[in-house]
């Protein structure tokens, strides 16, 4: 079983936080984000660390004790690092740059698949076959990320597609005659 809700999470310079009303709210240097806190579970503030509690042994409150701490800790990390998504384009002709806001891709079909930004996200295309996303919530950025890959994602046989950097496509052996 696992004890990460134990675990205070430390607050850095510049970021503040705030507990009213059945939610958290983190603000820093890239923005704000908040989160509803289950009713299961306590959140306190003191000396410059948030501490999530369970307020019963129910087994549904410790579920959600370790995973609001760590939903509290992305929040924190957020707003003042930010997250970023790395995604390789792999395949002959297979390309991606931006224009105005958004991505546009050639990924071997016979239209160029277009993707608008979001709000809260940047996408830049470092090179034709790298992009990569980032911002200041987790999730976005990891949904986000998914979006583009499921345009085409890798398939077994080449390698061709869009994948995360360091994914390891586990290739087939082709035809025999």
């Amino acid at each position: 079983m696992s004890r990460v809700g134990k675990h205070p999470v430390a607050l850095p310079q510049g970021v503040s936080v705030e507990v009213k009303d059945g939610s958290i709210i983190v603000k820093g240097k890239l923005g704000t984000l908040s989160l509803a806190v289950p009713s299961e579970i306590d959140v306190n503030l003191a000396d410059n660390q948030v501490a999530v509690n369970p307020k019963t042994k129910t087994t549904t409150a410790r579920m959600m004790w370790g995973t609001t701490r760590n939903n509290v800790a992305n929040m924190v990390k957020g707003v003042s690092e930010g997250f970023k998504q790395v995604l390789e384009i792999e395949g002959v002709g297979f390309r991606a740059a931006i224009q105005g806001k958004d991505l546009v891709m050639q990924l071997g079909f016979s239209h160029e698949v277009r993707y608008p930004m979001p709000a809260g996200i940047e996408i830049k295309a470092e090179k034709p076959t790298l992009i990569s996303v980032s911002g200041f919530d987790r999730q976005k950025v990891g949904q986000v990320a998914a979006e583009i890959r499921g345009m085409k994602k890798p398939e077994p046989y080449k390698g061709k597609g869009i994948k995360y950097a360091g994914e390891r496509v586990r290739r087939k052996e082709g035809k025999k005659k």
